[in-house]
């Protein structure tokens, strides 16, 4: 049975990722991209359907122990896992070197610390998400399975058997034994990849990561968090394109049990216009160069039909299936590959879109015109379109509506692209889009706020409440200080806070459909919870929103790793992991408060 999913630790290379459970299982691991099958699926199923377990050896009748300790390498990715047993201490050393051109690898390092310790390895690789068992033989002293057009090689300094479709091995380590194991993944009928070098490829993952952690600009009281987030998201990074995935899972569940699982290996505009926010505030500017170049492409040919997502290298068709040989993540199904969102019209993505382009070009980015260009031919869009109902920044499945959200983003497109020509870097119709700004401004204020409770509303018409509301003053519709804005505020507080105090994106309805046409209840939606931190740190309750941010940095796992929600009932984080949309606010927070001064000591 796969672990909570705080037990999870994020290993990569910038072109996948790989999840390393406590008792030192990974369960999931997708070759040779984030969104290629997968050969360790165990994290959705059993073991039967993939894992590779490392750590001191134990009873058959007996799960395997979690580590006592486990830690990142200062501030890197590679994962320091220890074990105290009753005849000494072991480590294992876990990372994903950056490839630069090079076979994607898993290698795994058991380092003997004390005494001496019986120590396993028990690997089963099973291609296709767990469906196909490959064909695993030796070829040159190597153990190579194959299975269709992936070979995956196992190297290792000890000696292997194979039972029962696995392969195992068996030692014992003392003070100052290293043992060696990679994985390494080729295209079947290429030449074999080259032998491994753990011990040197050891030595420069930790060099790329102290590099590039050095370029961080932010020095304040959070830094950690900070770090450990940047961390994350260039993990997130597809380095071949700059394409930013939102997480590297699918279908870990937003309410356990329950239906709501999607595949999150793709590149989401909004996530990843946000993500470039984050790192070009905090000194990232050749990412956000990269990620600018992945968007023009994407796009190209095309702006007028932009899509909410795209595959992290520019694809657009994203078909969603559902996989049924997998039972999910705690029975949670189905098991979905593919995102059928894909083809949604949100017209949010437009505002988020334009925002990063604006901001790329606020910091100093070096100009591209067509980066201009793009941003004139998406307003000339939503001239025709801003008024239309949308699916919304939630993705919802039911009918569509006018969400408030949607347009309060359109105009911030509209504004951005406005500053754009008024900066002289642009040339557009300037007084029919000022007038076009107005028009935005005006009609959402009429349509979508209900003056008797003094708050906006999710959509025009509806009573619910919707914590993206809480971006209205962070965008610049509208004011910190306006008595609609702190309305707005109070009123989420009211009716989307959990016991516990954190914030759900908008009301659900148990097993009725709810406003999202879907049944079932979801976490605390962790950005939202950021954001209403942000938000009480703008009205000046700053010691309040304080509070919230350091309780948000509590439910972080000892890793520093956020999913995508937090389920108060539970008390237990849930949905895809670890989530880009939690740690960018994070780092937001953290840079609103420390510019504040409002932080602890």
């Amino acid at each position: 049975m796969a672990g909570r999913i705080e037990d999870y630790a994020l290993i990569g290379d910038m072109q996948t990722a790989a999840l390393v459970c406590r008792d030192g299982t990974v369960d999931w691991l997708c070759l040779p991209r984030f969104d290629s099958h997968a050969i360790f699926a165990g994290l959705l199923g059993t073991e039967e359907h993939g894992f590779w377990r490392l750590g001191p050896a134990g009873s058959p009748d007996t799960p395997p122990p979690a580590a006592d300790r486990r830690t990142y390498r200062g501030d890197s990715l590679i994962l320091e896992s220890e074990w105290d047993t009753p005849r000494g201490t072991v480590r294992v050393i876990d990372f994903m070197p950056p490839r630069e051109g090079a076979a994607p690898q898993l290698i795994r390092i058991v380092e003997g610390v004390s005494g001496r310790v019986p120590v396993q390895s028990t690997l089963r690789m099973r291609f296709s998400y767990g469906r196909v068992v490959p064909w695993v033989h030796r070829h040159d002293g190597r153990t190579v399975a194959v299975a269709g057009p992936d070979s995956v090689w196992f190297d290792t300094t000890a000696e292997t058997y194979g039972e029962s479709l696995t392969t195992y091995t068996d030692f014992t380590v003392s003070p100052g034994d290293r043992i060696t194991f990679t994985l390494s993944w080729q295209p079947s009928h290429h030449a074999p990849p080259g032998m491994p070098e753990p011990e040197q490829q050891l030595e420069a993952t930790e060099e790329f990561w102290r590099e590039w952690v050095d370029h961080c600009t932010y020095h304040g009281p959070y830094r950690e968090a900070v770090v450990r987030s940047l961390i994350t998201l260039k993990a997130l990074t597809y380095a071949p394109t700059g394409g930013i995935v939102a997480a590297p899972t699918t279908s870990l569940p937003e309410e356990i049990g329950g239906v709501r699982n999607w595949d999150y290996r793709y590149t989401w505009l909004r996530d990843a216009a946000i993500t470039l926010s984050s790192l070009l505030r905090t000194g990232y500017r050749e990412e956000a160069r990269a990620w600018r170049e992945w968007l023009l492409r994407a796009v190209a040919g095309d702006p007028e039909n932009l899509q909410i997502m795209y595959g992290i290298a520019g694809e657009r068709e994203l078909g969603e299936a559902e996989l049924d040989w997998l039972p999910g993540y705690e029975n949670s199904s189905p098991v979905r590959v593919g995102n059928g969102a894909a083809n949604q019209l949100q017209l949010d993505v437009y505002g988020e879109v334009t925002e990063a382009l604006h901001l790329a070009h606020m910091t100093g980015l070096a100009r591209n015109d067509y980066a201009s260009l793009l941003q004139l031919k998406l307003i000339r869009y939503l001239e025709d379109h801003w008024d239309e109902p949308d699916e919304g920044i939630w993705e919802v499945r039911g009918p569509r509506r006018h969400f408030v959200h949607s347009k309060v983003m359109a105009w911030v497109a509209v504004d951005r692209t406005i500053k754009l020509i008024e900066s002289g870097d642009a040339n557009g119709p300037l007084e029919k889009w000022r007038q076009l700004r107005e028009d935005i401004h005006r009609d959402v204020c009429e349509r979508g706020y209900d003056k008797e409770r003094n708050t906006f509303t999710q959509s025009y018409g509806s009573k619910e409440l919707d914590a993206a509301l809480l971006l209205i003053p962070q965008m610049g519709f509208l004011p910190p200080d306006d008595k609609r804005v702190i309305g707005t505020i109070e009123a989420i507080q009211r009716e989307l806070s959990t016991p516990d105090g954190f914030i759900l994106r908008y009301p659900t309805d148990g097993s009725n459909e709810g406003v999202d046409g879907l049944p079932g209840d979801e976490g605390a939606f962790l950005a939202c919870s950021f954001w209403m931190a942000d938000d009480l740190a703008m009205i000046g309750r700053v010691d309040e929103a304080r509070k919230l941010f350091e309780k948000l940095l509590a439910l972080r796992n000892d890793l520093g790793l956020l999913a995508e929600e937090w389920d108060s009932n539970l008390q237990r984080q849930v949905g895809n992991f670890p989530q880009a949309f939690s740690h960018v606010p994070l780092i937001d927070t953290a840079l609103r408060l420390t510019a504040s001064g409002a932080y602890a000591g």
